[in-house]
């Protein structure tokens, strides 16, 4: 019983991980107003939440004694892939973490973001950088390695 509430777990934050990557990514398009801070912040602490809900579900999947055993998980190449990809999402999502929390920092405290004259992260620059492309195509390479994913 307590196997099948761990997968569940873990296939709700995935659930709860691809819409807050989209989320943030349509929010950082938007004006990053009071409003559209609020969102960004919001979509930002979910995707942290499902990532670490990911995390740890599925080491206690994989190495718990809840499932095939660690043994069969070293022996599985998707095992290894699933790994590397997840990996390369958390190298990815490095500098937009580090971004954020300093934007969450400056909020916070109500001081102008750095750079910008008038509280804007962006008010200095013609448009925000692109922090989602990449982790948005990644979000969708599974679905496309095994057929069900879309163009």
């Amino acid at each position: 019983m307590i196997a099948a509430i761990v997968a569940a777990v873990h296939y709700l934050a995935l659930a709860l991980g691809l819409p807050s990557v989209f989320l943030r990514g349509r929010a950082l398009k938007g004006p990053l107003d009071r409003a559209g801070l609020q969102r960004l912040f919001a979509a930002d602490t979910v995707w942290g939440i499902a990532a670490a809900l990911w995390l740890v579900t599925g080491l206690l999947r994989a190495f718990g004694g809840l499932e095939k055993g660690s043994a069969f998980y070293f022996a599985s190449r998707l095992f290894w892939l699933k790994l590397g990809l997840f990996a390369l999402v958390v190298a990815l999502e490095v500098w937009p973490m580090v971004t954020l929390i300093r934007w969450r920092r400056a909020a916070a405290s109500g001081a102008p973001f750095e750079g910008s004259p008038h509280g804007s992260p962006f008010a200095a620059r013609r448009e925000p950088p692109r922090l989602e492309p990449v982790n948005a195509r990644m979000a969708r390479l599974p679905g496309r390695l095994t057929g069900a994913g879309g163009p």
